[in-house]
């Protein structure tokens, strides 16, 4: 059967090619990212600048979504979702986490860092939650974590473009002061923002999916979690801290990409004969 192994073979090559597009993402935007870097330091133009911030924030965001979605699935999340998720995700995520940290801060003259981690990761299910709504095709809870990956890195991204240009204005213009805040965000972003999202918009669709007390407990534990795991990141500030914390979101986000997976369809199994016509009556 030359068609079907022809099939299989051009199956098997995509699904090589998604689990590792990964890398070609992490090292096609560190590329562009020191090109862009060299260019600016050899020229001395600052119209680079916005440049410079906008890759260097996007890089570890994006190969680690790249990463998430790249596992084994039976329904892999389509492009066009995972786009939507991480541009919306960030810009409404970003909005809404603003003015409720705001509205907070004027209420209580003093911002906790409970109510940060509180307000920022209730702000990034917004989006997941509004396509767990709106997606028609039943998300799977692999799906679900696909989709809090990307809303949790298009926050990260919005986050550490405005941290690292806040460090340009204040440093007055210093790229080291610049390259600094994207190189320490970018390496911590997939343990922080895309694990804490991916965490609980999973539990989210792992709800949604068959709904039960059982359930239910779990993603409102998973949610309080990442709540905690969040304002212990933004409270203790060191970095055993961070190793710490950033090693155990880390490490559960993998395990749960692990645990998720969906493996595809066996690529040796025929696909079924179409119904044929019933032969029409000679006249």
């Amino acid at each position: 059967m030359p068609a079907l192994a022809a099939g299989r073979d051009t199956r098997r090559m995509g699904n090589t090619g998604r689990r590792w597009a990964w890398v070609a993402v992490l090292l096609v935007g560190v590329g562009l990212h020191l090109l862009v870097l060299e260019t600016l330091a050899g020229t001395g133009t600052v119209t680079f600048v916005p440049a410079l911030i906008l890759l260097g924030a996007c890089v570890a965001p994006a190969a680690f979504l790249a990463f998430a979605q790249g596992r084994p699935a039976r329904r892999p999340v389509p492009g066009s979702v995972v786009g939507v998720a991480a541009l919306l995700g960030g810009v409404i995520g970003v909005v809404a986490a603003g003015w409720l940290e705001y509205g907070t801060l004027h209420r209580l003259d003093v911002l906790p860092m409970a109510l940060v981690g509180l307000a920022e990761e209730t702000a990034k299910l917004i989006v997941p939650a509004g396509i767990l709504l709106l997606w028609r095709r039943h998300p799977s809870p692999a799906q679900g974590l696909v989709i809090g990956v990307a809303s949790g890195a298009g926050f990260a991204a919005l986050e550490t473009m405005g941290y690292a240009f806040t460090a340009f204005v204040g440093s007055q213009g210093s790229l080291g002061a610049v390259e600094q805040t994207l190189l320490v965000r970018g390496l911590t972003a997939p343990a922080a923002h895309l694990a804490w999202t991916g965490l609980t918009a999973g539990a989210l669709f792992t709800f949604a999916a068959a709904p039960g007390g059982r359930k239910l407990a779990a993603f409102l534990l998973t949610f309080a979690a990442a709540v905690t795991l969040h304002t212990c990141w933004d409270t203790f500030g060191t970095q055993p801290a961070y190793l710490f914390i950033g090693g155990v979101s880390l490490g559960w986000v993998l395990l749960r990409l692990h645990l998720d997976r969906e493996p595809p369809a066996a690529s040796g199994t025929p696909a079924a004969p179409a119904p044929r016509e019933p032969a029409a009556h000679p006249r």
